[in-house]
């Protein structure tokens, strides 16, 4: 198992008897990770523990999914699992096209103006509705949060972990 995971989802509780878990997903490829036969990890945040899972069903029901794993047919083998997240390993992201890009990839990058200023670095990323929203937490106290439109976010570095964007009027009010 390869040591880069990705967040694909967190299990927040059982489904029924038969070892189904509800799953908020923290992926925008939820049909893809939790499509049958896929391959993801429990992971347990407090121990650091992993454990390998593949997808056996999933549907999704109100903004989660009831997934089912192979080999935890009830409730009782499942239970232990709440609160852990469900990762990725690296080898199983797929190739994306351009102007689009993964979160880890996004946050942690620099924030620049075009005229250069350093504005601050990209800490969280929304998906309020329409369009993303990139929160930017800025030294000098109340984050920004900028809008993820071409008008706005200018030029994306992944390799050196930098952005350029163009400030409307009243983005930093």
């Amino acid at each position: 198992m390869s040591d880069k995971l990705f967040t694909v989802g967190k299990i927040v509780n059982t489904h029924g008897i038969r070892g189904e878990l509800k799953i908020v997903p923290q992926t925008d490829f939820p049909d893809e990770r939790f499509a049958k036969g896929s391959s993801l990890v429990f992971f347990d945040p407090q121990k650091q523990t992993r454990l390998p899972v593949t997808v056996e069903s999933a549907r999704e029901h109100k903004k989660m999914f009831m997934v089912k794993f192979k080999g935890f047919d009830n409730i009782n083998e499942v239970e232990k699992y709440k609160g852990w997240l469900l990762k990725v390993e690296e080898k199983y992201l797929s190739e994306l096209p351009d102007d689009e890009y993964y979160y880890h990839e996004i946050i942690g990058c620099t924030v620049y103006t075009d005229e250069g200023e350093k504005l601050g670095t990209i800490s969280e990323i929304l998906s309020p509705g329409a369009n993303d929203v990139w929160v930017v937490e800025r030294e000098s106290g109340k984050p920004v949060l900028l809008p993820y439109i071409d008008d706005v976010v200018l030029e994306v570095d992944v390799q050196e972990k930098r952005v350029k964007v163009s400030l409307m009027e009243g983005l930093l009010d």
